[in-house]
């Protein structure tokens, strides 16, 4: 899913950022936890397609994971320029949980759909999925859910 914002966003957006060595996920969702844009890129192209995202989006915090690589790409984000805000977030368990939600976004169709979940094979990486949780567990400290 790559959408472009709408014409009418104003509100800031939230980046969210599940670092990795290889490749990152990454998200970005409004505070009224609408979904504009979620992606997988590899390790060495995500500070290009960060610069794209903020020349469409209104993007004023960057929720990160904190386990791996995260210091190091907190140090490397916080040298962009004008810097949005960059908070961590723990990242436990979020790869267990993007896989149950993977399943919710995109539910198999047809005979697999009769496949026991726990037997499903993800067809592509979910690091993107993991970036959506990311945002959604920030958002939630900040309103007690």
């Amino acid at each position: 899913m790559s959408e472009s914002p709408p014409s009418s966003l104003s509100q800031p957006v939230i980046l969210g950022f599940d670092p990795g060595r290889q490749k990152c996920g990454l998200a970005i969702m409004g505070l009224d936890r609408v979904l504009y844009y979620q992606q997988v890129v590899a390790a060495s192209g995500v500070i290009e397609e960060i610069a794209t995202l903020r020349q469409k989006f209104p993007i004023s915090m960057i929720v990160l994971g904190d386990q791996t690589a995260s210091q190091g790409w907190k140090d490397t984000l916080s040298q962009l320029p004008d810097s949005p805000r960059i908070m961590l977030v723990d990242e436990r368990y979020t790869t267990l949980e993007a896989r149950d939600r993977y399943w919710q976004m995109y539910p198999p169709s047809g005979l697999a759909g009769l496949v026991p979940q726990s037997l499903r094979t993800i067809p592509r990486p979910i690091d993107d999925v993991v970036a959506i949780l990311l945002i959604e567990r920030y958002l939630n400290r900040l309103t007690g859910d």
